[in-house]
């Protein structure tokens, strides 16, 4: 193969300005002739650095994680991460255990979003808001957001849509999708507002409404549209977007897909990203891989040391008491 400083077919290096193979961005040619006759001699090569390259952004480590504008503490995946539960350990997944048994607290919203000021609040945060009195008030900006009808609700939303602001636009999305707020539910259009978010870098969305806001959250909602419609294809490659993102829901999914397809090692590469970052779901695979021999203990033991440490790092009185009066409701 030729070096970088000259073309791959020719040799040419007379000062021709050079472009790269964009793909494995390995050889460089003088010409799109060069390019299309080396190709026969260029494409297994290229295919296997370019397949490389997009392992290494895939599995790379994710984006940090998206903070409450208030408290600071990191947003959680689930509504149930927050709670006070014990670490999770190689024979026990506590709130995955919670979860299975409390499935309507994982329905309810994990944090809120205020179009406003375009900020989401976390659940704890919203709750002091209202315990301190203030139930009329955002808990950002201090506005009155009491009284509202549905169609103001989203005649203000849509201000913001206007403005191109990708959080709305994947909100309102969100209620053409599932038929809410007044809005007539609108499959195609739902699907237009998505990609139009994801294409303004809204990653943000999990599987229902509160972690519509998430990062990877409208290629999440795309690639979970897309595996329902049976596109594995389409599916996969919006999975791969939010994951890389850094939705963790998403990058569990991708796992789901891989082991379904029998590659067992990329499944658990996936689950422990997810689950280091501290996705019960992605951990209780963990544990069903060490106990089946797919997972070690040396990778076990440290992957549940970070989703613990994730999992800490959620939690709070203020979020915990909002879990504690929220099932009190159920």
């Amino acid at each position: 193969m030729a070096t970088n400083s000259c073309c791959a077919e020719c040799g040419n290096d007379g000062g021709v300005r050079l472009k790269v193979c964009k793909a494995c961005m390995q050889v460089r040619y003088c010409s799109a002739d060069c390019q299309k006759n080396h190709w026969p001699k260029h494409k297994k090569d290229c295919k296997e650095r370019a397949a490389e390259l997009r392992d290494e952004l895939l599995f790379k480590d994710p984006p940090a994680k998206e903070e409450c504008p208030i408290c600071f503490l990191p947003m959680p995946i689930d509504l149930i991460c927050c709670i006070s539960l014990p670490p999770a350990t190689v024979s026990s997944v506590p709130i995955h255990d919670y979860a299975t048994a409390n499935e309507e607290l994982v329905k309810i919203d994990t944090a809120h979003y205020f179009p406003c000021c375009g900020k989401r609040i976390c659940g704890g945060c919203v709750h002091s808001c209202i315990q301190s009195g203030n139930t009329r008030k955002c808990p950002f900006c201090n506005s009155d957001r009491g009284g509202q009808t549905d169609g103001e609700l989203v005649a203000e939303m849509m201000k913001r849509v206007a403005a191109n602001d990708a959080a709305s636009i994947n909100l309102l999305a969100h209620h053409y999708h599932r038929g809410q707020l007044g809005v007539q539910q609108d499959h195609a259009k739902a699907m237009e507002l998505y990609t139009r978010a994801a294409d303004l870098g809204c990653s943000k969305a999990h599987q229902h409404m509160a972690d519509s806001y998430h990062e990877g959250g409208a290629h999440n909602e795309l690639g979970n549209i897309y595996y329902e419609g049976g596109d594995m294809k389409k599916a996969k490659f919006h999975f791969k977007a939010a994951a890389m993102a850094g939705n963790e829901v998403a990058r569990y999914n991708l796992g789901c897909l891989e082991a379904e397809s029998g590659n067992i090692e990329r499944a658990i590469k996936h689950w422990a990203i997810a689950a280091s970052a501290g996705y019960h779901k992605a951990m209780f695979q963990l544990k069903i891989g060490f106990e089946n021999g797919y997972v070690s203990r040396e990778s076990i033991d440290s992957t549940l040391a970070a989703y613990n440490s994730s999992c800490a790092e959620m939690r709070s009185e203020a979020r915990d008491s909002s879990i504690r009066a929220i099932a009190k409701t159920i």
